[in-house]
């Protein structure tokens, strides 16, 4: 039987007057089109690529998980889907935008990826606790510029997994800024990220029950992403 696959649509109303809208950009069809066409065409990103997915394959080849389901958030056109199926998860792709969402469920369709969720994760996670054996976050905190914004999420992500999430941030690297600056400057890209230090990331995950397992760089002195291996501990009070 042809399995059947499932969007799940949340309607958020934003405050017109709030920072978020000013901060998110929901992707449309032809934009992800676009963005999947150029995003890792390059040779350097294509690096990026693979040194991401051969970090997040030897992170996989360790955890233990008594849950099959895999929270993908943000999903985005699902880059990481066939490595998480691979070491047999289900996966729940979700994100801001609906587009994202359908093409993820597209690639997909033939690998089993059959449930889809477009949310906001600053308004809340719509599942009950404990739901995932693992939580996938990749290239999402450095798009949170606030604390407590990041803390908000911490916290959601904490209540909805049941032990495990890997995760990536970007660390303050002097060499990594310059080089985004320039890029910014050549392309006119509107995009900001927000860098934090080793310190103040392991403070704030810690805060909101998360300790540290593991954390390996990108590219070490040159890249400024990191990628953690989070466990659920008790929050620090």
């Amino acid at each position: 039987m042809e399995k059947v696959q499932y969007l799940f649509i949340l309607r958020i109303e934003f405050d017109p007057g709030s920072d978020q809208m000013v901060k998110k950009h929901v992707f449309q069809s032809q934009e992800v089109a676009e963005y999947e066409k150029k995003r890792y065409r390059n040779w350097d990103q294509r690096l990026v690529d693979r040194r991401e997915k051969k970090i997040l394959q030897t992170y996989l080849s360790k955890i233990e998980s008594h849950c099959p389901l895999l929270l993908d958030l943000p999903c985005g056109y699902g880059r990481f889907i066939s490595l998480s199926l691979t070491w047999g998860y289900k996966v729940v792709a979700a994100d801001l935008s609906p587009a994202m969402v359908a093409r993820a469920l597209q690639r997909g369709r033939v690998e089993g990826v059959t449930e889809g969720v477009v949310l906001d994760a600053l308004l809340g996670l719509p599942f009950k606790d404990e739901s995932f054996g693992l939580i996938l976050a990749m290239r999402f905190f450095h798009h949170l510029h606030q604390e407590e914004e990041r803390k908000m999420v911490l916290h959601e992500f904490w209540r909805v997994a049941q032990k495990d999430m890997l995760l990536s941030f970007y660390q303050e690297n002097i060499f990594h800024r310059a080089q985004r600056r320039l890029r910014r400057w050549i392309k006119r890209s509107p995009t900001q990220i927000k860098m934090i230090s080793w310190g103040k990331f392991h403070r704030e995950v810690s805060e909101m029950g998360w300790a540290v397992v593991e954390k390996k760089a990108l590219f070490p002195g040159i890249h400024s992403q990191i990628i953690v291996w989070l466990k659920k501990s008790k929050p620090e009070s």
